[in-house]
């Protein structure tokens, strides 16, 4: 029997594909305005989630939910386009965030002691990417 964890693996993969190509088409898009346009969507579905919790119509929600994990997956794949992002990074990223603010917080640290420690060191690694840019940029 499959696990939750490959049932979601394989189909946010296979979402995961169907926005690439997706991202294709709005390369030759007139109503792709770039990322803007993805971040328009996800405030526009999330009212809509918003107006259906009360419902309790769980299909319904269930749709929205998946609307706003369509165009979150598209805005990043817009954002990768327009800057310097990375998809994977970001899930790393994520996965690495909050792995340590709930590991702290089981080991009795507060959020906002280890929100304070990411945030020193997000500043250090920026700084060195800047860094870096600006050597690269030089050579």
């Amino acid at each position: 029997m499959e696990t939750l964890t490959q049932a979601l693996g394989s189909n946010v993969e296979a979402l995961l594909a169907i926005a690439q190509r997706k991202s294709d088409i709005d390369q030759s898009s007139d109503w792709f305005q770039g990322a803007q346009t993805y971040l328009h969507e996800i405030q526009s579905e999330l009212q809509e989630v918003e107006e259906e919790i009360p419902h309790e119509r769980r299909c319904y929600l269930e749709e929205e939910l998946g609307d706003v994990l369509w165009d979150y997956l598209n805005l990043l794949l817009a954002l990768e386009k327009e800057s310097e992002i990375k998809l994977e990074s970001v899930i790393a990223r994520a996965c690495k965030k909050y792995e340590q603010r709930i590991s702290a917080i089981e080991q009795g640290i507060r959020w906002d002691e280890v929100k304070a420690q990411q945030k020193v060191a997000l500043q250090t690694e920026q700084q060195a990417w800047n860094a870096h840019k600006a050597r690269v940029q030089n050579s």
